[in-house]
This record gives C-alpha cells, sequence and structure tokens, in this order.
C-alpha cells in the first residue's frame, strides 16, 4: 500500500471520526440521508479475479467498454503517468496505452462514450486536488484503442499509443473543489462531475461536451448528493447505467445506486431521488466502479497491487 493511499484512509478515518463526534457530541443533525433498503434486485458480490498487471497499482477509474466484448478500462492515480489500462472481467491484462498529450496530474476517474455513429470514446477525469488549489480541471477524450493478441504483452515499459486526446478545459462556478467521479450520459454525451467532499453533501455539475476550445468552460451546478454514510458527500467513483435510467456512486466502502421513477423523462431529476445501498463486498480504499456494457452488472476495483476485482450480477426479474 502506497503512503499516499495510507495518507488517504486514515484522512477518511479522522474526517468520519470528526463528523461523527460533531453530529452526536453538538446536537447537530446527523449527516445521514434518507436511504432506502439496501437493493434486493442485486445479488451478492463476487471475486471474479484480481488484478494481475504489476503496472496496475492504484486502480482509480474502471469503466467497460462499448465496442469490445469483456473489455475494462482502467487507470492508475496520480503519479503513474498517462497510461491507460485495458484489463477483463477476471482481471487479466490486454495492453497497456499510453496518452501522448494527457498529462496525469491527478486521473481520478474515467468514463466511456459510444456516439451516434458507433465510435467509442474513452473520457478520462483530470479532476483530483486534494488541497483544493487548482482553479482549472480537464477531461480528456480519445478514441479507444483497439484490443487484440498482439496489444495483451504491452507494458507501461513498452506500451501501444493512443491518438491524440482531445481537452475541455473548465473551472467550477463557485470554489475549487476536489473530485473523483466522472461520469457521460450514454444519449446526451453530457458529462458530470461529482465533487468529493469531507462537509457536507457532494456537488454535481454538468459540462457540455465541447472539446479543444480556447476558453474554459463553467461547470454548471445542477444538483448535490447526499449518501447515507458520515461524511455524507466523501464520493470516490461513479458511472451512468447504459440506458441512462441509473447510477451508482461510490465511496471507499459500499456503493449507492439512484433511480429515475418510472416514467420521467428528465435525466436529472435523479439527483433528487433517494439511494439504495449496494454491497460491494470486502475492498481496501476502493475508488472504482462501474456497470457492465449490457447494465445487468455491477463491476467495483480497490487501490493496491493486486486488488480483486468485485462483480455484482442484478438479478433477472
Amino acid at each position: 500500500m502506497s503512503k499516499r493511499m495510507i495518507a488517504k484512509i486514515c484522512g477518511f478515518v479522522i474526517s468520519v471520526f470528526t463528523a461523527s463526534f460533531l453530529s452526536a457530541g453538538c446536537g447537530l443533525v446527523s449527516t445521514r440521508s434518507e436511504t432506502k433498503p439496501a437493493d434486493s434486485s442485486y445479488g451478492s458480490p463476487q471475486i471474479n479475479g484480481q488484478i494481475h498487471s504489476p503496472d496496475i497499482t492504484e486502480s482509480s477509474g474502471i469503466a467497460a467498454s462499448k465496442c469490445q466484448e469483456n473489455t475494462l478500462w482502467t487507470h492508475n492515480d496520480s503519479g503513474d503517468g498517462s497510461f491507460l489500462y485495458a484489463i477483463n472481467d477476471s482481471g487479466e491484462s490486454l495492453g497497456t496505452w499510453k496518452v501522448p498529450n494527457g498529462e496525469n496530474i491527478d486521473w481520478e476517474d474515467i468514463a466511456v462514450f459510444k456516439d451516434g455513429r458507433g465510435r467509442c470514446y474513452i473520457y478520462i477525469g483530470e479532476i483530483g486536488d486534494n488541497k483544493t488549489k487548482r482553479p482549472d480541471h480537464a477531461v480528456f477524450r480519445v478514441i479507444e484503442p483497439t484490443v487484440n493478441s498482439a496489444a495483451s504483452g504491452s507494458s507501461r515499459n513498452e506500451p501501444l499509443i493512443t491518438a491524440d486526446a482531445e481537452s475541455l478545459q473548465f473551472s467550477y462556478p463557485d470554489f475549487n473543489q476536489d473530485a473523483e467521479t466522472l461520469m457521460v450520459h450514454p444519449r446526451s454525451g453530457d458529462i458530470y462531475v461529482v465533487t468529493k467532499r469531507v462537509s457536507g453533501p457532494a456537488g454535481v455539475y454538468r459540462l457540455k461536451p465541447e472539446f479543444n476550445r480556447s476558453s474554459i468552460q463553467k461547470a454548471e451546478k445542477i444538483g448535490e448528493l447526499s449518501v447515507p454514510a458520515i461524511p455524507n458527500g466523501f464520493l470516490t467513483g461513479g458511472d451512468i447505467s447504459p440506458d441512462g435510467q441509473r447510477v451508482i456512486i461510490c465511496d471507499y466502502t459500499q456503493a449507492y445506486e439512484y433511480a429515475l421513477p418510472a416514467g420521467e423523462m428528465e435525466f436529472d431529476m435523479i439527483w433528487k431521488q433517494t439511494a439504495a445501498p449496494i454491497d460491494l463486498g470486502n475492498r481496501k480504499g476502493g475508488e472504482s466502479v462501474c456497470y457492465s456494457a449490457d447494465g445487468t452488472s455491477i463491476f467495483a476495483g480497490s487501490e493496491g497491487k493486486n486488488s480483486p476485482l468485485i462483480e455484482i450480477k442484478r438479478r433477472a426479474k
């Protein structure tokens, strides 16, 4: 476990203790939000395997390809360089790619998008800011590389190279923030960033998918998320389901799913719904979560070498 990961977990524990003490000892209202019972539409978490690549030491985000079967994309946290890693649903390495113009200052999450012409893209969230000192952040978009037998032997020392990334620069409309959750709506292509906060709920911000512009886009705040945990806005990853009807969000220990009511057509109403907890099993420093390409499963990972790759399957109706 890296020193930075230890620091993250220690900070999390201190934050939880502080929030719990203030809520109990000072007569403040608890930060736990309204919650549904645990979602019975999902089965128990199962470990499919381990992420075997020695290059993947801090899997900070995960996303399931919409163009290539049994392919998941992940990346390390800051300090690794601009590398993308492909694995299958058992954690076996499928290849390593370097993004030539996508600097990894603090990559925190990854998402995928398939456009109307059948082209698949990987979105990378350069959105981390532990000290909240950075006024601007970025989302990179790169054409999804092709996974094949020749790619499986590549590594961080001898990576394949992606096409040049497009860049979207953005800032928040209110104050500098840290974030670890990046999502892309499967139909509109709108980009969502959910912040990570110790004090209070997380903010939900929307970006227009306008890349390679000279101006810095001002993110639009459209809501807040308060999960049933303490702290209630300390969120580390997320994804939108392929049908655009559900959102999965995680913190270091478990996940929470939001669903649109039947017949609701406005996606952004999802941020007003009540979370249903999802058991992700035993994770250590969990920061990555996503839906499978068909939306019938949830995948989750942990930071650290040889970390487990967890799958939670949705029960058939």
